[in-house]
């Protein structure tokens, strides 16, 4: 089994650990409803689903008809 031949000290330690970083999400504002979302995601807004400004499902109708 691998051992270490010296101790690490923190400073070394947490410089290797710098690399690992959370990164923050891009957010898109919808053209058609301004709506804040994710890149390359769709979004629902007031009962329709949208994705590069289409709507691709529209359950604002269904709604109405129950």
């Amino acid at each position: 089994m691998a051992h270490p031949k010296r101790k690490i000290s923190k400073t070394r330690r947490d410089k290797r650990r710098t690399h690992y970083k959370a990164s923050v999400p891009q957010i898109a504002t919808c053209p058609t409803t301004g709506e804040a979302h994710l890149y390359h995601r769709a979004h629902w807004h007031e009962g329709k689903l949208y994705y590069r400004g289409q709507v691709l499902i529209d359950n604002s109708e269904e709604e109405n008809l129950a």
